[in-house]
């Protein structure tokens, strides 16, 4: 074969398809892959004008079509197919070559293919993507992990099929290993949150406002040109906007309320565990989900007849669709602060050297949490690399002062009028934590030595302690 492709695409389905089309469309010739041959065929037959594609039928061709060092684009559904995927390419490429994993992997499974692959010689870069089919097909956010000389000959393709904001392509070489997918998992926590806490700003200007659907869109719209502008907040307010074709009612009310997931979310909160790093906003959203997915429960509590308050009362102190504005911001810039601090515990665990205010930079397009605010994240972490958390910026720390009066209005309306708003709540209670002088930790502490002999430490004095609990007098020891 005298042609030779600058990189492959192997699985094809929606996401591999779009990721292969947006690569032809920068003037790159594409090999193509899939396990059937007719979904490659119909790929060139459809979007051939596109660019120059060459379609291969088994692994062997596809692998003999790409120039070196080989760049093989791996696009199936994570865990053993990736694995499978990997175990048939690997013994057809050489020294050098690179594997890329371009799905939702988790970074402990990147991190365990890098290093076997790495001791055949071989480069495996797992790449976060973000966007969605449409960001595959017009620029993604494109998280690469997995060696630093890899990107050297990746990278210019990744950012040249990125997402742009003024010309600086949304890729960058995030770190070693699983650094890449560990970040996008990250950021899909972070967006479980966002939709979260959009959730409950939705159900409190309907419930406790009284505002239709359509009243809702008109208000998403006016705070998605403010500082609360995002891809998310922009499509929300699409979707209240819709009527159901068939019944004439709002979209929004002919759903079942019962909202899905992948998994990346729980893997977020599972990590944090592992780090131990408080992402109690990214886990409620999880929980959320879990919660309005758990229908017999629902029912059972339903037909219980389990009560709420005994009289609701209405949003006291400010203007409802203000204080909620107000909250959401404050709650999204807690979820944000988490998932950072989470990134900074990880690259610290694992030596990955991860620059934050990159993170920030490349979400501000193509991703699904894409908002203006990004910049400001970039900035904070421009100013102090090392910052312990975002809420202590200038900006943020202005932003949550100023909005959690509202904030507080808005956490007892729903608990006054019986709304869950676990979102709002926990950002709440999480801000309360991190400026509480003393927490209530220390009663804790005493009761762990009380039970397990599980020792303390002293405000006034260095070392551990044990507290002689089982005797009269109860003398403290050195532990």
């Amino acid at each position: 074969m005298s042609q030779k492709a600058q990189i492959g695409v192997t699985g094809l389905a929606v996401m591999g398809r779009n990721l292969a089309r947006n690569f032809a469309r920068h003037g790159h010739t594409v090999a193509l892959h899939n396990r059937s041959y007719g979904r490659t065929k119909e790929l060139v037959e459809e979007f051939g004008h596109e660019g120059t594609f060459l379609p291969a039928e088994t692994a062997e061709q596809f692998v003999a079509s790409l120039e070196r060092p080989r760049r093989v684009v791996i696009m199936v559904k994570a865990g053993p197919a990736t694995d499978a995927v990997i175990d048939e390419f690997a013994p057809l490429l050489e020294e050098g070559d690179m594997l890329i994993d371009a799905g939702n992997a988790h970074y402990a499974d990147t991190r365990r293919r890098e290093a076997a692959l790495k001791a055949k010689g071989l480069h495996f870069v797992g790449a976060g993507v973000s966007g969605g089919e449409e960001g595959a097909l017009h620029g993604p956010s494109i998280m690469p992990g997995g060696p630093k000389e890899s990107y050297d000959a990746l990278g210019p393709l990744l950012e040249d099929i990125a997402a742009k904001v003024d010309g600086e392509p949304c890729c960058v070489h995030v770190g070693p290993d699983g650094a890449g997918h560990f970040v996008k998992m990250v950021h899909n926590g972070i967006e479980y949150a966002d939709m979260q806490l959009i959730a409950e700003a939705y159900d409190l200007l309907r419930q406790v406002g009284g505002l239709s659907p359509q009243e809702i869109a008109g208000v998403f719209g006016e705070w998605n040109a403010g500082r609360l502008g995002s891809y998310l907040i922009e499509i929300t307010a699409e979707v209240l906007k819709q009527v159901d074709a068939s019944s004439g009612k709002p979209f929004v009310d002919i759903v079942a309320d019962q909202a899905e997931q992948k998994g990346t979310g729980r893997w977020t909160v599972q990590a944090a565990l592992d780090l131990g790093v408080p992402v109690s906003g990214i886990a409620e959203s999880v929980f959320a989900r879990a919660l309005s997915g758990g229908a017999d429960v629902r029912k059972a509590a339903a037909d219980a007849g389990l009560p709420g308050p005994s009289a609701g009362s209405e949003h006291v102190g400010g203007d409802l669709r203000a204080d909620v504005e107000q909250a959401l911001f404050a709650s999204k810039i807690v979820a944000y602060a988490q998932g950072f601090q989470q990134i900074q515990a990880a690259s610290k665990e694992y030596g990955w050297a991860i620059d934050p205010g990159a993170m920030a930079k490349i979400w501000r397009a193509g991703c699904i949490i894409r908002a203006k605010f990004l910049d400001f994240i970039k900035q904070a972490y421009d100013k102090n690399p090392e910052l312990a958390t975002l809420l202590v910026d200038d900006y943020f720390l202005d932003a949550v002062s100023g909005a959690q009066d509202a904030w507080r209005r808005v956490v007892v309306t729903a608990a006054q009028q019986g709304i869950p708003a676990p979102g709002f709540s926990s950002a709440l209670a999480y801000y309360d934590g991190l400026r509480a002088k003393r927490l209530p930790a220390a009663l804790i502490q005493g009761q762990r030595d009380f039970f397990g002999a599980h020792t303390y430490r002293r405000v006034d004095k260095e070392g551990s302690f044990h507290t002689l609990w089982a005797t009269d007098d109860r003398p403290e020891v050195d532990a």
